[in-house]
């Protein structure tokens, strides 16, 4: 069975060779009336096929081979492009021109997928393309097939791999989006001079109230914060430095309702609000800050409670990567006792949500306050880009004043709803979620600048 396989079921033939043997036929047919064309359509006719059975020589009896080998990461992020290469290697005595079909997680719904390559005897090439998963979860990669010509090109021998030697599947997970973790360093963090497109550079007001160590004084520090005492006991000026609030509580609050399936370029506003969290809790993290966790729908569902050990992140990942969207509706309620028997010290609470119109805000707005009246409490919630673009748009027939009558008063809530929460002491930061990670991440390291964390 696998000798039939071998030298028959890994054969393919090509496009040229069925083009030829057509146009002998074709031939043929004119030396029925040209009858000196019959000799030399016959001598071709032989050609073909004394070629065809060299080349099956070539691909199928010839010491070498061709091999393929899949290399990439061992997951995936989220919503961000993750590279494969693919490496070949001819171990032929001559040169292979052919193309790759890799069976793609089904997630990608890729049915058109090839990549050609021309490798030189005894040499070895890669191939590159780039995924972009849209959802979490995992991801199973099926065959890798190579259609492998010699030179002659009439016939393609397949060659097979990709998987592991059991047969099994080779299985990615998709994680949240933790290659962007790499963009949030401290070292940008900890200075103004950072070069992630979207952060604000902020000025700080004051100091805070941690005493960080003494040094000495270079042009540029602040001349209030000289320490006269120690100047007095050394050669030179000596400053004291200050550093932002540590061990300050930051959770991140995720709805995981009804509101929060909304698409948006291919995936869920729950998952750019994950995205957004791990990003947030990350610097957080670095910030010397305690990271936590609460996802919720009808109820509560994960909990990581606020910490900063050095496996907390880990914990963030594994806990975000198992979260799905529920057709629910969100009880806010559930939340509040929670919160008020838990968290006992004052809290920052990120709370990742949707609020289409003002009568939603309503019903959830007793809760709200009562969560701000021990934690700062800022809301986040997105816009609605479609609307807004018909908001901004110039209509040309009545239907069309009408859609856009709609959109503004949609667009209207929104802002309604950002000074309702403003009234009640309740931040909030209404974004697209293609700009939310950076708004995020800004709102916290201001709130950090003016030391309201």
């Amino acid at each position: 069975m696998n000798l039939i396989r071998r030298y028959i079921g890994d054969l393919q033939i090509n496009t040229r060779w069925y083009l030829l043997l057509g146009g002998c036929a074709i031939l043929f047919f004119a030396a029925f009336f040209l009858p000196v064309l019959f000799r030399p359509v016959m001598v071709l006719t032989y050609t073909i096929f004394a070629l065809t059975a060299v080349d099956y020589v070539l691909l199928f009896f010839f010491s070498g081979g061709l091999k393929a080998q899949r290399v990439m990461e061992s997951r995936f992020s989220l919503g961000e492009e993750n590279t494969v290469t693919v490496t070949l290697s001819n171990s032929f005595a001559f040169r292979l021109k052919g193309y790759i079909i890799d069976e793609l997680p089904v997630q990608f719904q890729e049915r058109n997928f090839r990549i050609n390559f021309d490798i030189a005897p005894l040499a070895s090439t890669e191939a590159t393309y780039v995924l972009k998963p849209l959802s979490r979860g995992e991801y199973a990669f099926g065959w890798l097939y190579c259609y492998a010509s010699s030179p002659i090109g009439f016939l393609q021998r397949r060659f097979t791999h990709g998987q592991y030697s059991d047969g099994r599947q080779v299985v990615i997970k998709v994680y949240p989006a933790f290659q962007q973790l790499r963009k949030y360093s401290l070292q940008f963090l900890a200075t103004s001079n950072n070069t992630v497109p979207g952060l604000k550079k902020l000025r700080r007001l004051g100091h805070s109230l941690e005493f960080e160590k003494i040094k000495e004084y270079v042009p540029g520090d602040d001349v209030r914060t000289i320490n006269w005492k120690a100047t007095a006991r050394s050669s030179s000026m000596m400053v004291n430095t200050f550093t932002d609030a540590r061990q300050q509580q930051i959770y991140c609050l995720i709805d995981k309702g009804r509101n929060m399936k909304m698409p948006f370029e291919g995936m869920t506003l729950l998952d750019y609000s994950i995205n957004a969290a791990l990003a947030l809790l990350n610097v957080a993290l670095l910030k010397q800050d305690k990271a936590g966790l609460i996802t919720f729908s009808d109820k509560i569902n994960d909990i990581v409670a606020a910490d900063r050990k050095n496996t907390q992140l880990h914990r963030i990942i594994e806990t975000l990567y198992k979260q799905q969207t529920q057709f629910k509706e969100s009880d806010y309620e559930a939340i509040w006792p929670y919160i008020h028997k838990r968290i006992n010290q004052r809290s920052l609470i990120l709370f990742f949500t949707n609020f289409e119109t003002f009568s939603s805000l309503e019903r959830q707005l007793p809760f709200l306050k009562m969560i701000a009246q021990t934690h700062l409490v800022c809301t986040i919630f997105f816009q609605n880009t479609l609307l807004e673009e018909i908001h901004q748009s110039t209509p040309s027939d009545i239907e069309g004043i009408y859609i856009k009558t709609i959109a503004s008063q949609f667009d209207y809530e929104k802002r309604q709803i950002v000074k309702e929460l403003r009234r009640h002491g309740i931040l909030s930061i209404l974004t697209t979620p293609s700009n939310l990670n950076i708004d995020v991440i800004n709102k916290y390291l201001e709130m950090k600048a003016r030391q309201m964390v």
